[in-house]
């Protein structure tokens, strides 16, 4: 049970959006720039680092909402968003990939653990300025969005099935328009 008294049945940041919905629409609208508007990295790739940062957060309904997204756009399974979120180093994924979720990872951390270093691979491997932007700032967001989440003691489903199934619904719609009673 939350802290506060949200609506009942909605679940993570869903149940925290119907409570305050003034400030839904500005979180919303960041997800959406974020995560779904034109952009040189994937939906999926993109989901995959939101994914990644709410592991390392250990906020379980943002990494298992996200991980459900990202399954859907990159069309795998759960043992590969599992192998990303627990050893991404060794995980099968583009270099380009792996060095921007080194990136996020420093984020996460604190925003002064980025170096150049890891910016200069990230660009030695083809990553853009934009891309390492959107990267840190995807990184940066998801933070904030998991411990307001966690903060308040959401509740989340524990079967990860609930998220994928979801995800496969509800992938194309969006963030810009979420209802978070759907």
């Amino acid at each position: 049970m939350a802290y506060i008294n949200v609506p009942e049945g909605l679940p993570g940041i869903r149940g925290l959006m119907a409570f305050r919905p003034e400030t839904a629409q500005p979180l919303n609208d960041l997800a959406e720039t974020l995560l779904r508007s034109e952009n040189s990295l994937t939906p999926g790739e993109r989901e995959l680092i939101a994914t990644f940062v709410s592991s390392l957060n250990d906020c379980f309904f943002c990494q298992n909402s996200h991980g459900g997204y990202a399954q859907y756009f990159l069309n795998c399974d759960t043992h590969f968003i599992d192998n990303v979120k627990n050893d991404y180093m060794s995980a099968n994924i583009p270099e380009k990939l792996r060095a921007l979720l080194a990136i996020a990872e420093s984020v996460t951390r604190g925003g002064k653990n980025v170096t150049q270093k890891q910016i200069d691979n990230a660009r030695d491997l083809g990553a853009t300025d934009y891309e390492i932007h959107d990267t840190v700032l995807i990184a940066a967001a998801f933070c904030m969005f998991n411990r307001y989440v966690d903060g308040l003691g959401t509740s989340a489903p524990d079967n990860r099935d609930y998220y994928i199934t979801r995800a496969a619904g509800r992938a194309h719609l969006g963030y810009a328009n979420y209802n978070p009673k759907d």
